[in-house]
């Protein structure tokens, strides 16, 4: 597998073209939800809908989060963009001996409390418009093995116009520990969130 190497100069500008980029693109940015940081590490558990997924979690981080980003691409992509790795990118192979590897790899990285590890269990982009998310394996054994006081962020973006000419980011979040989430089905309360944050969209008028 392929590791993340954080580069100093590139890291950095990563983290200022996610404001640049956000800024410009955006209309505003809407931020529902508290983060109550218990000093330990982050997963975060997103929707994965567009090219945007990973600036916009990026942004939160450093919003609320303030931890080293970390972040899982499949391993064809991040060969591709292989700057992504100096940003915190490391490399997952499906259907590979490997994968188990990306798993602990993952574990490792959630033992140190100034990381936040960023996962999209869905493993493919979906339309927005799915309010259901389809897990593919890794997730459930990740929270089994880390530390219980270990915070685990359910986030869902979603994007809304309504009357404005830039489109609107909308960045739902819902904070737990891994030890509350580890005799439970995580896909099943992850879109009952989903579901719950979907309709609360639709309401929106302006």
């Amino acid at each position: 597998m392929i590791k993340a190497k954080h580069h100093k100069v590139i890291y950095f500008m990563f983290q200022w073209l996610t404001r640049f980029f956000i800024k410009r693109n955006f209309n505003s940015v809407c931020i529902d939800g508290e983060f109550a940081d218990n000093g330990k590490s982050v997963l975060v558990i997103a929707n994965h809908v567009s090219w945007w997924d990973g600036f916009w979690v990026e942004y939160l981080n450093q919003k609320c989060i303030h931890r080293k980003f970390y972040f899982m691409m499949l391993e064809g992509q991040l060969r591709k963009h292989w700057y992504f790795k100096y940003t915190g990118g490391y490399s997952v192979k499906k259907e590979s001996r490997t994968i188990i590897e990306s798993i602990n790899y993952s574990i490792v990285l959630l033992q140190q409390p100034e990381n936040l590890v960023l996962m999209f269990p869905q493993g493919q982009i979906h339309s927005m418009y799915n309010n259901t998310a389809n897990f593919e394996k890794g997730v459930e054994l990740i929270i089994s093995n880390i530390y219980p006081e270990t915070q685990i962020l359910f986030v869902v973006n979603l994007v809304d116009y309504l009357s404005d000419r830039k489109p609107n980011l909308y960045v739902y979040i819902r904070q737990f520990l891994a030890k509350d989430l580890q005799q439970i089905n995580i896909e099943r309360e992850y879109n009952n969130f989903y579901r719950q944050i979907f309709n609360t969209q639709k309401s929106k008028i302006s």
